[in-house]
């Protein structure tokens, strides 16, 4: 009998496999204009954007986060990175008999600043508790409802200036030939963290998360115009996202390893644990897809922000190639796989 393993809650190919044929199947499919089935950051019904995350990440605090700011941020980030405003969260607490209080506290306080933050209330929720040893300390889940972005027709009329645009949100659906792939900081800090801080690894440089909520930069790229699609790279990485847009929109895509921004602690942690930074997750990143003429302008706007000051045009969609390919650094390609699983579990 095959059995769920750890693998397939990690964002990769494992998962992928695990909702396409023991979840989707079972579920009745509606007309709505951005299904499940299509496994974009948010789903779309009548106009109203709406997702749903767990959060499960061990431990619950590490340097630059915890779970209360990634249970804000992560949802409010698949709202924002459709092209919609998030307007309200709804909280689910599961707690494990005997949890310090303190803890739940803390967890809660941080809720509260980065709710605070982003400018997204919560305004329900539900809370129960386990049996000691029935889960391990409290998982959160976090839903969150937004509405369409006053910004985001003129984003897709900029881009409709150059070539053809038929999706009205920012879906992985939407690359083309010769489309700009923007990422708006360096890559693999939250997976680098967490695993270097739960494995005890005492890195000479602490590396800390990147969560943050983007529900802000994302609006100022609309207010540029150009964008046609985005997606916040959580679990799986730069790798699994990228894949995605080439896969569902029927084009490859070119990168330049030597324009990837990743950051030298990150990068010498990956060099010494045999892992692609390209394939750990991220909390506080965005990858934008913009038409080419309208790149540059996007990257400057980006740039002034401190969520974005070391964002880089990485590379481009292209016919040249069916798949992901990664130009190295030293001029040679190798295909940019999606990750089977994910090197670093429960990072969110």
């Amino acid at each position: 009998m095959k059995r769920v393993t750890m693998g397939h809650g990690a964002g990769g190919e494992l998962m992928h496999e695990l909702l396409s044929l023991h979840i989707i199947p079972f579920l009745p499919q509606f007309n709505v204009e951005v299904p499940l089935r299509s496994f974009d950051d948010s789903a779309v019904v009548d106009d109203i954007v709406f997702t749903t995350d767990g959060h499960t990440v061990k431990p619950l605090f590490f340097p630059g986060g915890d779970i209360g700011s990634l249970a804000v941020c992560g949802t409010v980030n698949d709202i924002s990175v459709m092209g919609a405003q998030p307007l309200a969260l709804g909280q689910s607490i599961i707690i494990e008999e005997g949890l310090e209080v303190d803890v739940l506290e803390r967890a809660m306080k941080s809720v509260g600043q980065y709710s605070e933050l982003a400018g997204v209330p919560v305004v329900t929720g539900d809370t129960k508790v386990m049996e000691s040893g029935a889960l391990d300390k409290m998982i959160i889940t976090t839903s969150a409802v937004g509405k369409r972005s006053r910004f985001l027709d003129h984003d897709l009329d900029v881009a409709k200036e150059y070539r053809p645009v038929t999706s009205k949100w920012l879906t992985d659906d939407n690359v083309r030939e010769g489309d700009a792939i923007i990422v708006t900081g360096t890559l693999g800090d939250h997976g680098i963290a967490l695993l270097s801080f739960r494995e005890g690894y005492g890195f000479e440089t602490e590396v800390k998360s990147d969560i943050a909520p983007l529900n802000r930069l994302s609006e100022d790229v609309l207010r540029v115009g150009g964008a046609v699609s985005m997606k916040d790279p959580t679990r799986g990485g730069f790798a699994n996202a990228i894949n995605e847009w080439s896969s569902k929109s029927g084009i490859g895509i070119e990168i330049e390893e030597k324009a990837v921004p990743i950051a030298e602690p990150v990068r010498n942690a990956c060099e010494l644990l045999g892992l692609d930074p390209l394939s750990i997750g991220n909390e506080g990143k965005m990858i934008i897809g913009v038409v080419p003429e309208m790149a540059e302008e996007v990257l400057k706007v980006l740039r002034r922000s401190p969520l974005g000051k070391n964002a880089a045009i990485v590379g481009k969609a292209t016919s040249k190639y069916e798949r992901v390919v990664l130009r190295t650094e030293v001029g040679g390609h190798r295909i940019l796989e999606a990750p089977i699983g994910d090197p670093v579990p429960r990072i969110c």
